[in-house]
């Protein structure tokens, strides 16, 4: 079953904590670069020197979204909200042949708060589907990954779609939980740029009115080229509870 327009709201008991001494490597596969049409899994491209992923993804001639590179700031916190489900699978691509909506291929490095790249790091991500339905019976669009050898990730999924809930019409938005072994939970979610374009949408005005936005998670955006995106967002988090 799925659970149809939820709500966001506070719920921490759920949060599954993890313990992970070593790094575990990417199972990952390439978005083919079509629209809204199931996906062929593809393999993953490689990934090169921890350069931040979010510079990497600055189209040439265009300003880059509000994400910046690392600069020791931790990325703010959000709520968790209460779809959150433990025991996902661990997955890097969220692309099946039941998935249909805009391709998004997310990249990105997890920093500490001195800029260094932290490897073996749990990320959690869990979204709605292109109709605004989160999947509370089964792990659909939902997983978890560790960090590679260089802090680096990368998550194949869509562009999820806004939906109604008890704090009014929330925008677009991917939930991210962020770990390193031992250390603090960092619960945040991630945004898509005023300019984006999905599902006949308009994210200008579905951003402006989200009481619960925050601009600084915004994901920087290349594309559409084939109606496929290709994002970043490089996490800045504490490896120690104070």
């Amino acid at each position: 079953m799925r659970h149809d327009h939820d709500a966001d709201g506070e719920h921490t008991g759920s949060r599954r904590a993890f313990i992970k001494a070593s790094s575990v490597g990417l199972t990952t596969a390439a978005l083919a670069a079509t629209g809204a049409a199931p996906a062929a899994p593809g393999p993953a491209p490689a990934f090169g020197a921890p350069v931040s992923a979010v510079k990497a993804a600055r189209p040439a001639g265009r300003p880059l979204a509000v994400t910046p590179a690392c600069d020791g700031h931790e990325t703010p916190a959000a709520m968790e909200g209460p779809l959150f489900k433990p025991q996902s699978p661990e997955r890097a691509d969220f692309i099946t042949p039941a998935i249909r909506g805009v391709r998004l291929d997310l990249t990105g490095v997890v920093y500490d708060t001195d800029c260094k790249p932290l490897p073996g790091t749990l990320i959690e991500f869990w979204q709605c589907d292109q109709n605004g339905d989160y999947d509370t019976s089964g792990f659909s669009l939902r997983g978890h990954q560790y960090t590679n050898s260089r802090g680096g990730f990368r998550l194949g999924t869509i562009i999820p779609r806004d939906y109604w809930g008890r704090w009014g019409q929330r925008a677009p938005h991917i939930h991210t939980q962020v770990q390193t072994p031992g250390g603090p939970v960092l619960i945040t979610q991630l945004y898509f740029p005023d300019d984006t374009q999905a599902y006949g949408r308009d994210f200008t005005a579905l951003n402006a009115a989200d009481g619960l936005i925050n601009r600084a998670c915004t994901i920087a955006l290349t594309g559409p080229q084939n109606g496929a995106y290709a994002g970043a967002f490089d996490f800045v988090i504490k490896t120690t509870v104070q």
